[in-house]
């Protein structure tokens, strides 16, 4: 419920831009207010910049954001903008070291993220396009922006349309591939792929029709999770699966991840200033309204605990029978597209060989109570009927404390790959996720 929380939140942001083309600055403009309150969100920006100077423009990258708790949304924020024509009637202006500092080319930036970067993904698009037979017709429409991905949508001379996707294939999975593979089962799961460059990061896909399902209905339900679980039950039977060279997100794997996050903390932590020598420690306390950044001595003597005890609670959650397989790694409702008779599956960035169950409890932060308790049990009877005396629904109810464990170390490989100024959206994400699984083993749902 907090994820819906925070869906319901973003509403508006206020955005100021550094404007440039080519090797030319024009200054900070703005700000501007604009609807959207996703940071990512690059549709609002560049429809009010693009009619404030008369030019088409793009987004590049965050430049600056609050590190106050805002997790991606509202508030004001900074974003280096390149426009795609030179804007008539402004003159170049001097860069300050400052601005060179925030515009310069900085370690782990996305090559989306880049005037250059771009420029060359949207033609590799155009030029898919072209060669499938299905030429672009007018500019390309920026939707989204941000550290792990980025988004165009392309209108096409057939009057249907086209989506870019960029990410970065150093920590993400290579979609071409995952989507050939449930496809391979079941062609109606799956968006169509156009164009595929895995080694950098680049996903064309025909246009999928309907809305995503971020509300989902009973149908809505009933007409993807019977679905997924069959192609990820038909992949792990015949060996493809295991075969496919994905990101290894096994338990007994994601238990070593888990152990080597938390020695990194711990690492942080003891490096990290404390008080003077004649200055008494103050006890930590979260401030109100904003998580938390790290985690305390006494958080950290309890994940630690929580990790001992994760080998036998993985041989418990592989005792319910369920095999390893292609896991979809975000399988939220937001990620299901439906138009009324099909329902397809997008974004599959995040895949991995893994335990199914992690999938399975991902659409609880997202629904209410009564349509989580329908999830649930459709996932557990197709499980049943799948694979035939195994216990899905103890394994549901296992997993969760590795459920969140695995998103720390998630977000941690976010962390770890991405541009300083980006890190706010998933500064505190580490921890959080971290405090989730605490607070399920202070339940009991680590089954002891």
């Amino acid at each position: 419920m907090r994820e819906l929380a925070r869906m319901q939140q973003a509403s508006s942001r206020t955005v100021s831009v550094h404007l440039t083309h080519g090797g030319e600055y024009f200054g900070l403009l703005g700000p501007y207010g604009v609807d959207g309150g996703w940071w990512s969100a690059a549709a609002p920006v560049v429809e009010r910049v693009s009619r404030e100077l008369g030019v088409p423009v793009v987004v590049l990258r965050l430049a600056y954001a609050p590190s106050d708790g805002s997790s991606g949304h509202g508030g004001h924020v900074v974003y280096h903008v390149e426009a795609l024509e030179r804007p008539a009637g402004s003159t170049p202006r001097q860069v300050t070291a400052d601005v060179a500092a925030l515009l310069g080319a900085a370690e782990r930036r996305a090559g989306w993220a880049t005037a250059a970067g771009l420029r060359e993904a949207l033609a590799w698009a155009g030029g898919t396009l072209v060669g499938a037979g299905r030429p672009a017709v007018g500019r390309p429409e920026q939707v989204r922006t941000w550290n792990l991905s980025g988004l165009f949508r392309f209108r096409t001379a057939d009057g249907g349309g086209a989506w870019l996707k960029t990410v970065n294939p150093a920590f993400n999975a290579p979609e071409g591939l995952v989507i050939e593979l449930f496809g391979s089962v079941d062609p109606t799961l799956v968006p169509t792929v156009l164009g595929s460059d895995p080694e950098r990061g680049r996903l064309l896909l025909d246009h999928v029709p309907g809305e995503d399902c971020w509300r989902p209905s009973a149908e809505d339900v009933v007409a993807v999770v019977p679905r997924l679980v069959a192609a990820q039950a038909a992949l792990a039977a015949d060996g493809r699966a295991a075969a496919a060279g994905l990101r290894d997100r096994t338990l007994p794997t994601l238990v070593a991840h888990v152990n080597a996050l938390l020695d990194r903390l711990v690492a942080e932590r003891a490096t990290s200033p404390g008080p003077g020598p004649e200055e008494p420690e103050e006890p930590e306390e979260q401030p109100e309204g904003q998580p938390e950044g790290r985690l305390t001595a006494e958080e950290l003597t309890a994940a630690r605990a929580l990790a001992a005890r994760l080998p036998a609670l993985v041989e418990e959650v592989a005792a319910c029978g369920l095999p390893d397989t292609v896991v979809h790694g975000d399988f939220h409702p937001g990620n299901w597209r439906c138009d009324g008779t099909l329902a397809v599956i997008v974004d599959y960035a995040d895949s991995a060989f893994g335990h199914p169950a992690l999938d399975g409890l991902r659409p609880r932060q997202y629904v209410d109570g009564e349509r989580w308790a329908q999830v649930a049990e459709v996932w557990a009877r197709a499980w049943r009927e799948q694979v035939p005396g195994s216990a899905p629904e103890r394994a549901l109810e296992l997993v969760e404390p590795l459920f969140h464990l695995a998103y720390a170390v998630r977000y941690q490989e976010f962390l770890d790959h991405i541009e300083t100024s980006e890190r706010p959206y998933h500064e505190t994400d580490p921890v959080t996720e971290i405090r989730r699984a605490l607070a399920c083993a202070s339940r009991g749902a680590t089954g002891g």
